[in-house]
């Protein structure tokens, strides 16, 4: 086992107690991605120089007897779709290739302040539109688990990247499963925050539209849950260029530890090996001092649908097909069309009852949580699919699509959910997720380490 091998927690341990150098650490990285990224294509940019000077700047000040920061010395990896001081905001586009951003993003910023050292950034498909992840700018990425098969998507190159070695953590974005599903297909941990835990500003776009403002987050991955925690201290810093920005404790009073198992939401039809996954992670809660029942819960189809208007109503305002058409991805250009026809024309009447539908959705969803702090459910109807299903047929897409319901819905609630990496022993990982309240982040964490070891790299 080598340094690229050890957790963001193992590393800062060594670091601090001056046992290995921010910069052996640093280059071991480095080396890592000479090793392996040739055959995944997970990092798309890599940020060398940059890199040996942050982890220098660790090591000068251990020496000085300074504190380098919580996070000192642990490569990370950013997605190009995040602004970085110094590097293209690309979004998986070829017309976003020379975009250079003048300044970091906060979630940047609040990384480099604790001592997180960045090697590269990663991948994600055109506009970050799938859960799959190719482009015509960067190319595809590969899952490092199993040949074959996607590694998710949008943060699919935060997912290869983590799993490999390449970093310890990961920032990637959430919108409908941005996040959790590349953790699940590439076998690591993946935690969508509370919307305005993480302050997510970039200067090289314009202003979110009402979809992206409601629903869009940024959070980390990694290859254990402590990494995950250890991540979301660091990126939570408050900063106001983020209006929903807040800071809120990231310590909650106490709850009851009972969890309400949705094996099933509303009826969606879910392989058996996802079921098996659901009932061992319930029985290893159990067996942890948690209350684990099948219950029902709020309605999950009904949020669905008012994503898929509110995610319409931002392409339709913000991406005009003339945009999608002039960058001329393939990919984007058949999964426009068919949210295009999937959502009738809009009107100001639909968005409104779309919004007023959500805060009666939000209500059930908060007062559940208030008797059942936990949901454990699936990530997918379905194990981590072959890559590049979705673009195949518009059948395989709403197969897709529908597997994928309880991702796309928490979000919808603004709530936060946690994707566990539970099974490395079958032919694609295996995981589950779980679901909480607002700023409730602590009690995801909290089941997540009685569920996930420390995953090995690919």
């Amino acid at each position: 086992m080598g340094l690229a091998d050890l957790t963001a927690v193992e590393v800062v341990g060594l670091v601090a107690r001056k046992q290995v150098s921010a910069r052996e650490v640093a280059l071991a990285a480095l080396e890592r991605i000479d090793a392996v990224n040739g055959g995944l294509n997970a990092i798309v940019t890599r940020c060398d120089d940059e890199a040996l000077a942050a982890a220098d700047a660790v090591d000068a000040a251990l020496v000085r007897g300074e504190d380098a920061g919580p996070m000192a010395g642990v490569p990370v990896t950013i997605k190009v779709s995040v602004d970085q001081k110094g590097y293209a905001t690309t979004n998986g586009l070829r017309m976003q290739a020379e975009l250079v951003a003048e300044s970091d993003s906060p979630v940047v910023a609040s990384l480099r302040r604790v001592g997180a050292v960045i090697v590269g950034r990663t991948n994600t498909p055109a506009f970050s539109l799938r859960w799959f992840t190719r482009n015509l700018l960067h190319g595809a990425t590969h899952n490092p688990r199993a040949a074959g098969i996607t590694p998710g998507g949008s943060s699919g190159g935060a997912g290869a990247a983590v799993a490999s070695g390449m970093g310890a953590l990961a920032l990637g974005t959430d919108f409908g499963g941005s996040i959790r599903y590349p953790a699940y297909a590439c076998g690591v941990h993946g935690l969508r925050p509370s919307l305005g835990r993480v302050p997510s500003y970039n200067a090289t776009a314009a202003d979110q539209l009402i979809a992206c403002q409601m629903l869009a987050v940024s959070g980390p991955l990694a290859r254990s849950v402590a990494d995950l925690r250890l991540g979301l201290r660091a990126m939570s810093a408050y900063d106001p260029r983020d209006p929903w920005a807040i800071a809120a404790p990231l310590e909650g009073p106490p709850v009851a530890r009972k969890v309400a198992l949705c094996v099933s939401p509303d009826g969606m039809a879910v392989d058996p090996a996802v079921r098996a996954a659901l009932f061992a992670a319930a029985e290893c809660l159990i067996k942890a001092g948690y209350v684990v029942e099948e219950v029902a819960t709020p309605p999950w189809r009904e949020a669905w649908d008012l994503l898929y208007i509110l995610l319409s109503a931002d392409m339709r305002h913000g991406l005009p097909q003339a945009v999608v058409e002039h960058e001329g991805d393939p990919d984007a250009l058949f999964i426009y069309g068919l949210l295009d026809r999937m959502v009738p024309p809009l009107t100001a009447g639909i968005l409104m009852d779309v919004l007023q539908n959500r805060v009666r959705l939000v209500r059930l969803w908060r007062c559940f949580l208030s008797d059942w702090p936990l949901v454990l459910c699936p990530v997918s109807g379905e194990p981590p699919f072959p890559d590049h299903l979705d673009v195949r047929s518009e059948a395989d897409f709403l197969r897709v699509q529908e597997a994928q319901l309880p991702q796309t819905v928490p979000p919808v609630m603004a709530l936060p959910s946690l994707v566990v990496t539970t099974d490395l022993t079958g032919a694609t990982p295996m995981g589950v997720q779980l679901l909480a309240d607002w700023h409730r982040e602590d009690l995801l964490l909290a089941a997540g380490e009685v569920l996930a070891g420390v995953v090995p790299v690919a």
